[in-house]
């Protein structure tokens, strides 16, 4: 080590909450006289559960982006006309399109998990479709303008 360096000291990693779940454990019984092509190599079993991990961390994300909506949605179309006392008519309707982004998040969502999943099984990659990005951002774009032109009007 140089002079003046520092030696950094880790702390001993703890097992994680998630640690069990990531745990390798012993691939299934294959018997002895079985094709060798059958036989799981303990590598892709592990790239395997990663990847299908991986798979649920993105659902769950379309989850937590769906209930994000939701709350926008009741935010935006009960409590805003309340709080600002003004008409709740374009409030409203800016809460039914918070609420429709909610609902398409969580559709395309769960199909994306199938999609996944069946890719997963089969070794396919399956991208997201672009239409599909295509429409989640004119949607956003949309519902963004629209909450622009509400706070710029109700100055």
């Amino acid at each position: 080590m140089t002079r003046g360096a520092r030696r950094i000291h880790w702390p001993s990693t703890a097992p994680a909450v998630f640690d069990g779940a990531m745990a390798k454990t012993d691939p299934p019984a294959v018997p002895e006289d079985a094709d060798p092509a059958v036989r799981p190599v303990p590598g892709d079993l592990d790239q395997a559960r990663r990847t299908s991990m991986a798979a649920e961390r993105t659902w769950l994300a379309w989850w937590r982006s769906a209930l994000a909506a939701s709350a926008g949605a009741l935010a935006v179309g009960r409590l805003a006309p309340d709080l600002l006392h003004v008409a709740p008519w374009p409030y409203i309707l800016l809460g039914c399109g918070y609420a429709s982004l909610a609902i398409g998040l969580l559709i395309v969502g769960a199909r994306r998990q199938r999609d996944l999943e069946q890719a997963l099984r089969s070794g396919r990659h399956v991208p997201l479709p672009f239409r599909t990005v295509g429409a989640f951002t004119v949607g956003g774009v949309a519902l963004a303008l629209m909450t622009a032109v509400l706070v710029i009007a109700q100055t």
